[in-house]
């Protein structure tokens, strides 16, 4: 018990080894897909399992699977699945020609990015979730850069950046809950407060997709036709999103919905709907299995006291107000960066956030907004997070690529800095929290 709590830097060695088989790889050859995400999450978990020679190998499988067995987990895994089913099938049918021509017909082509972002936003902060809206945007976001001439990992990039907006604001998105709930303060505020942060954040995402698609020549297939009926798939899963409407039950049935269009109007034979569906699934069968190491592997990393020492090595630096907010932004960074899931780092570091906050007087709606603001960006960024291996998963890309056009995760960031440089915003104290200063 002693050992965990004071936490072991070696017990990130798992990580930081998948990091730089996959990154350095990558880097050092030119090409990504020359070190498979499976195959180095597969090195890593042998080397995590490997460690800590105190427990029986035994002990430590059964940590591993119970990591890896994480509800969290399971439902990436199932919503990796029923995403890739869905974007098969209504691809299959002819969904993304139509609704890439029908947008076309109404929206200047310089402006789709802009749209896409928009809708994203709006969509995430709907439904209040990021992993849903990837799902249900990428297939569209695919289709216009295939039909256009844009860069895929750009449109990916797009996608996400807007999945993350409401991950980060939504009412209920599971982050936003778990910041609020443990900085003990009001939804509604944290989200007035966290709003103000990230709306320039918004404001220059926008303008910098107009501004890098403002030159791109559309070379739409079909000469802008479009069959509506085609285009009602993507519609339903949308409205369904909008309503709350659970994001499994949003993608099979959207699966079930695109595939009967497909076999009243002759796209699809039965046995082919059959096909196209089992193929959405192998496409992505890939991904989901590699979320499952991962969170194995977490799971080690975690037991062995790794986590711990990213807590205790950040909060050791702290000395200011100022320096406690940027703990608190740097306690939630890394431990996004080392699980790959915003919603698990703010329920791990939240606590300590809040002691923080508390012995440097920090108002609990800017500590919450810290945790929401700098998990989410971080979230939109590893290329090892759910978003990622789902939108580069469907446009089969690697998620390293979308990186330099993660334009809003990054605009975030840089918003939750200024923010805590600048002392923004400022509150004013209420006659119970007067009385406790005094």
């Amino acid at each position: 018990m002693t050992d965990v709590k004071k936490g072991s830097f070696s017990a990130l060695l798992p990580l930081l080894i998948f990091v730089l088989l996959f990154v350095g790889t990558g880097a050092i050859s030119g090409d990504f897909s020359n070190m498979p995400l499976n195959v180095a999450i597969i090195i890593a978990s042998a080397i995590a399992l490997g460690m800590n020679r105190k427990e029986k190998l035994s002990t430590k499988i059964d940590i591993f699977t119970k990591g890896a067995g994480h509800p969290n987990i399971m439902l990436l895994a199932v919503i990796f699945i029923l995403a890739g089913a869905f974007a098969e099938t209504a691809r299959g049918m002819g969904a993304v020609e139509s609704t890439v021509n029908m947008g076309l017909t109404f929206i200047p082509s310089n402006l789709l990015m802009v749209g896409l972002f928009i809708v994203g936003c709006f969509i995430s902060l709907s439904m209040g979730t990021s992993m849903g809206t990837v799902a249900a945007l990428a297939p569209i976001g695919i289709g216009i850069a295939e039909q256009t001439g844009i860069p895929m990992a750009l449109a990916m990039g797009t996608v996400i950046g807007g999945a993350m907006f409401g991950d980060n604001l939504s009412m209920i998105s599971d982050t936003t809950i778990a910041a609020v709930r443990t900085q003990q303060t009001k939804m509604s505020d944290k989200f007035k407060t966290n709003f103000l942060i990230v709306l320039p954040a918004v404001i220059v995402t926008a303008i910098i997709l107009w501004f890098v698609t403002s030159g791109n020549n559309a070379e739409v297939l079909g000469n802008y036709s479009y069959d509506f009926i085609k285009v009602v798939p993507y519609v339903a899963v949308l409205l369904a999103a909008l309503l709350g409407v659970n994001v499994l039950i949003v993608l099979l049935g959207g699966t079930i919905f695109a595939g009967v269009i497909g076999l009243i109007d002759g796209s699809y034979t039965l046995s082919g709907f059959i096909k196209a569906v089992s193929q959405g699934v192998i496409n992505m069968e890939d991904l989901a299995i590699v979320a499952i190491l991962i969170g194995g592997m977490i799971g080690i990393i975690q037991h062995n006291g790794g986590i711990q020492w990213l807590l205790n090595f950040v909060t050791s630096k702290i000395k200011t107000k100022k320096g406690a907010e940027f703990g608190i932004a740097g306690l939630v960074s890394v431990t996004d960066l080392a699980t790959a899931n915003n919603t698990i780092s703010i329920i791990i570091t939240g606590p300590l956030a809040k002691n923080i906050a508390d012995e440097y007087q920090i108002d609990p709606r800017k500590s919450a907004s810290i945790l929401d603001i700098f998990s989410s960006s971080w979230q939109g960024l590893v290329p090892y997070g759910g978003q990622m291996l789902v939108a580069s998963g469907l446009a089969a890309i690697s998620p390293i690529s979308i990186l330099p056009y993660s334009y809003y995760p990054i605009a975030i960031l840089l918003c939750g800095i200024i923010a805590i440089l600048i002392g923004f915003p400022r509150f004013k104290r209420n006659k119970t929290e007067k009385e406790k200063a005094a």
